[in-house]
């Protein structure tokens, strides 16, 4: 299965920025896309392990837990 590489901006809008066959070479494309981005943009940029593009978007959509909302009591 491959790594794909994303960007992903405001609005969870998803970009598709590569593939790549191993680790080592997708966190090195991830890492130089992200050189380029402007540092208050509000886009990052992301990679995936997964069979195919459809299941790539899929799991970068999704909301991970604690990211949305207040946990528990704490305000």
């Amino acid at each position: 299965m491959p790594y794909y590489i994303y960007k992903i901006g405001p609005l969870n809008i998803l970009e598709k920025l590569g593939i790549a066959e191993s680790f080592k070479e997708a966190k090195s494309l991830a890492n130089e896309h992200r050189k380029h981005l402007l540092p208050n943009s509000g886009q990052t940029v992301k990679m995936t392990f997964a069979e195919n593009e459809l299941a790539a978007e899929d799991v970068l959509s999704q909301p991970r837990e604690g990211e949305v909302g207040l946990i528990g009591d704490d305000y």
